[in-house]
């Protein structure tokens, strides 16, 4: 009778322990990341009064079983369900993350690699992602500086937010690409002004400049009639700062000397004179009716200029202003023949003149005015003298140009099909500089490429354009970039993203995998360590992806714990708990009764 109080106590023990398990599983019902635990009951010994024998032959008895009287229950084992995933909470936050699968986080106490499902996780005052509940900081991989890929060696802190990942570096624009559809029936294409079309770059500190390019169509000359093309020039007419202000130049460095080259177009047209507000008299350009208002002297033009009128900025008397410049009298001039406002385009302008004597010869405006303040010289080339309305008796009002000067680029198309067809006459030149290096200071060339250009029948609509960047998008130049967002893929990836469009690899979240996960140790907090059976931590870790997982972020991994289960259990228990203190009773009531013999 001994022996079975002593079996009612370890009874009672026994299913006090399984309900200590019971009533934590259901303590941690809300826990995140919590893995429930289960008891399983183990009998203790057994008393053997009598061992068993086997059958004698001899005296033709049969063997007999072993007596053995049990001498109470044990608990076997207490086993974690936690490979058994918990149910997902939606929270929003970007930085709460559920793995799943069968891995586990890294985090570091300070001292040592700890392992947990709670994906709980903020960034700290040091930049550090770390829990939210301990502050241990989240373990990871880095990224390597010249790879700028994931370098799989010992975790190590994820620190995010450092100085160095909160803005993302400028950089120049270094490529460009022009595309869209020039259109031979566009009217820009044969305005003064052309196609304007606009390309957005930056310099190596990020700031913002337009270049602006013009479009002109030409008339074909005998090289494009044999091979079949239309032919364009393409000229820098400006570059300009984000303010609309005109990027200065250096000395020695003019806008023309950016791009292409000296070239020449062969273009027919008209120059009207304004007889009705202008007249010329000799080398002098007056408003008419008004003899006094000297617009400019062309000699004084020259000689303050130069023959080939660089030096604009030189003073030159234009009617009552005495500190009118060379460039203001060109003007003057212009506005005259009706370009007022396009100066550059009329001095760019040529025209062929036949002389008496059946010599032919072509000259630009610069070299017409040049000629006129020379006139009886015999300099530089007056004995063909191109003449002006009002320079010599029988001018018209009207003269015909045969081309025009400009500084750039040839863009030829095929004729047959509207395909690009190459620059400057070469078929297998489809790129070209725009060397803005020239201009000093963080600028950089940019190499322009034109292949997706084409000129096919659009209604009489260009939609001609430039980008920067390749054609992949690469060397389109960028501002400095502020972080405004950070992501975390499925695989573990951090990504900052940037205002200026950029995206950032910042390290990846390791995790621990072990052969017997069941095998760890609790620690509280939510964190387990590694144990002699259930493998050790190589202190690199594993991508989740690797064996099927991922991590979902905006969502926290809850309790495995089923309360349906642990109320069955809790039942159950409650009446083994029950059973055993009534061996108790029972025995004693027998003791009782065996020590009333005595009476």
């Amino acid at each position: 009778m001994m022996r079975s109080l002593f079996s009612g106590v370890a009874g009672l023990k026994t299913h006090q322990t399984r309900m200590d398990v019971i009533g934590n599983n259901i303590a941690n019902v809300n826990t995140v990341g919590y893995k429930s635990s289960s008891m399983v009951f183990a009998d203790l010994m057994s008393q053997t009064t009598q061992r068993a024998s086997g059958p004698n032959a001899a005296t033709g008895t049969g063997g007999t079983n072993a007596r053995q009287i049990g001498l109470g229950v044990k608990g076997g084992a207490i086993n974690i369900n936690i490979t058994g995933q918990g149910s997902a909470q939606s929270t929003g936050n970007p930085f709460d993350i559920m793995i799943e699968g069968d891995n586990f986080f890294v985090v570091n106490n300070g001292t040592e690699n700890l392992f947990t499902r709670d994906g709980s996780f903020y960034v700290d005052a040091a930049g550090n992602l770390a829990m939210t509940s301990t502050g241990y900081n989240v373990m990871g991989w880095q990224v390597d500086p010249e790879t700028m890929d994931i370098r799989k060696d010992t975790v190590s802190a994820l620190r995010i937010m450092s100085a160095a990942n909160l803005t993302y570096p400028a950089e120049a624009t270094s490529q460009a690409n022009m595309g869209g559809i020039l259109d031979k029936n566009d009217k820009d294409t044969t305005s003064a002004n052309g196609k304007v079309v606009n390309l957005q770059f930056f310099d190596a500190l990020g700031y913002s400049y337009t270049a602006k390019f013009s479009f002109k169509k030409s008339d074909k000359s005998d090289a494009d009639k044999t091979r079949s093309t239309d032919a364009y020039s393409l000229e820098l007419v400006g570059i300009q700062d984000d303010y609309g202000n005109d990027v200065e130049m250096p000395d020695g460095v003019s806008l023309k000397s950016l791009f292409g080259d000296v070239r020449e177009q062969l273009k027919a047209g008209k120059v009207s004179f304004d007889s009705a507000n202008y007249a010329w008299n000799g080398t002098v350009l007056t408003k008419k009716g008004d003899t006094t208002t000297n617009l400019v002297d062309l000699a004084a033009l020259v000689t303050a200029a130069g023959q080939d009128l660089s030096n604009r900025t030189a003073t030159l008397q234009v009617g009552d202003n005495a500190n009118a410049t060379v460039q203001d009298g060109l003007d003057a001039i212009a506005k005259a023949y009706g370009y007022e406002g396009s100066t550059e385009e009329f001095l760019s302008l040529k025209r062929t003149i036949t002389a008496a004597d059946g010599t032919v010869a072509t000259y630009s405006m610069v070299e017409m005015l040049r000629n006129l303040a020379n006139v009886g010289t015999g300099t530089p080339d007056d004995t063909m003298l191109p003449t002006f309305v009002g320079a010599a008796s029988g001018d018209d009002t009207t003269f015909e140009t045969s081309g025009r000067n400009y500084n750039g680029i040839e863009v030829l198309f095929n004729s047959n099909n509207g395909d690009f067809y190459g620059l400057n006459s070469s078929s297998t030149m489809t790129t070209m500089n725009l060397n803005l290096s020239l201009l000093g200071g963080n600028f950089s060339n940019i190499t322009i490429d034109f292949t997706q250009l084409s000129e096919p029948d659009n209604k009489g609509t260009s939609t001609a354009s430039a980008t920067s960047g390749d054609l992949k998008g690469l060397g389109a130049g960028r501002r400095l970039g502020k972080m405004i967002g950070v992501s975390i893929q499925q695989n573990g990836m951090i990504y900052a993203s940037y205002d200026n469009g950029m995206t950032k690899l910042l390290g990846q979240i390791a995790t621990a995998s072990f052969p017997n996960a069941s095998g760890l140790e609790k620690h509280g907090d939510n964190m387990y360590s590694a144990t002699l059976n259930s493998g050790q931590f190589d202190g690199i870790g594993v991508d989740i992806t690797a064996s099927g997982g991922k991590m979902t972020t905006g969502v926290l991994e809850m309790s495995n714990v089923d309360l349906s289960s642990e109320f069955t259990e809790m039942i159950t228990t409650q009446r083994g708990f029950q059973a055993n203190s009534r061996i108790i009773t029972v025995s004693d009531t027998m003791l009782e009764e065996l020590t009333n013999l005595k009476r």
